[in-house]
């Protein structure tokens, strides 16, 4: 496997996010951000509910 130096993979992704801009990878952030938030609510409100025993 290569070993590729910190910086050079950074400017490597920086130069093909200029190519390809910010629509997919933002895209993608905002997918996880939502379902992240959704489960995150759904496993805290989980605690709150009440039970009829």
């Amino acid at each position: 496997m290569d070993h590729t130096p910190v910086a050079n993979w950074i400017t490597e992704a920086a130069s093909a996010a200029e190519k390809q801009g910010s629509g997919d990878l933002l895209r993608v952030v905002l997918i996880v951000m939502f379902f992240g938030c959704v489960l995150t609510a759904l496993f805290l409100l989980r605690g709150y509910r009440q039970k009829d025993d």
